[in-house]
């Protein structure tokens, strides 16, 4: 298997990504795409490596605005570009003489989830479309991952992305917020369990990056209020849908809805004992998921 380093453009912005190859030639591929403050050296490197291990073509990169890619302001989240980045990953396998271009899946681990639906949504091209702790990262805003957040707190953020606005005009700089706590500790005070697994992961050697975003512009508030992952869910029509959840995950409320839009094919798979950030990178959950995964698009 090879590792390649590749770029291709998303709108104007030069978008960095790893690109896993098996040997082989007319290979199905997959687009992976990343968590939230996620790049392409965590989880979507890792089920990436794992699916070109099974044979897939398979391509792991940075959001716009975020790692490696280009874009400012820098960890600006932006759905609609998040959108058009998996498209262009799309765009950009058709032109590898490796690739069947068209036998091409798109596998969204987290935040992606809700991207990857959306783009198959729109995309004619994806074949299949598989989520692993699938979320919309609006509805994460707006409602908690649990789905139980007063509505005030969402309504404290537009006041304050509001501010930021202001500040900026007025020649403050960029203007953002940080995205963890200190601690895993003080992550498990403000979000439970839950939000003590994103600080262990995100900020603790288990699976801390250098690029990995820690703070987010305040105008991704603005852009992630107008946002609904699922309303495009039942355009997907008849292509076949994977969502791989972990039993334990507190977000699992919003994969199911997601799944029970769908109009075609479609498998739910619970993986027992695993929580939403288990996933990213536990063995005992991991490998099981990419052998669903796997299975999925090799009969898609």
């Amino acid at each position: 298997m090879q590792k390649i380093t590749v770029e291709f453009d998303s709108q104007g912005l030069k978008i960095a990504g790893h690109l896993y190859l098996p040997d082989g030639d007319r290979l199905p591929a997959v687009v992976v795409g990343h968590p939230g403050s996620g790049v392409k050296e965590q989880a979507a490197g890792l089920y990436a490596s794992k699916l070109a291990e099974n044979g897939f073509a398979a391509l792991a990169f940075d959001a716009a605005y975020q790692g490696e890619s280009e874009g400012l302001p820098r960890g600006l989240e932006d759905p609609a570009h998040r959108i058009e980045d998996l498209k262009a990953a799309v765009s950009y396998l058709t032109t590898r003489p490796e690739v069947d271009a068209g036998r091409i899946g798109a596998l969204g681990i987290c935040a992606s989830g809700g991207y990857t639906l959306n783009a198959t949504a729109t995309d004619h091209r994806i074949r299949a479309v598989a989520t692993v702790s699938g979320v919309d990262i609006a509805r994460q805003f707006r409602f908690g991952a649990d789905g139980d957040q007063d509505p005030a707190v969402f309504q404290g953020l537009l006041d304050a992305a509001a501010a930021a606005r202001t500040a900026e005009a007025r020649g403050e700089g960029p203007q953002s917020f940080p995205l963890f706590p200190a601690t895993p500790e003080q992550g498990r005070e403000l979000g439970g369990e839950h939000g003590f697994e994103g600080v262990e992961y995100y900020c603790t050697p288990r699976g801390q990056h250098p690029r990995s975003t820690r703070a987010m512009p305040w105008a991704s508030i603005d852009h992630l209020a107008l946002f609904d992952a699922w309303t495009a869910v039942p355009l997907i029509g008849d292509r076949p849908l994977l969502s791989i959840i972990g039993r334990r995950a507190v977000t699992a409320w919003m994969g199911i809805e997601a799944f029970q839009r769908h109009t075609g094919p479609k498998r739910l798979v619970w993986v027992e004992g695993a929580s939403h950030v288990d996933l990213y990178d536990k063995p005992e959950y991991v490998d099981p998921a990419v052998k669903e995964i796997a299975a999925f698009f090799a009969a898609a």
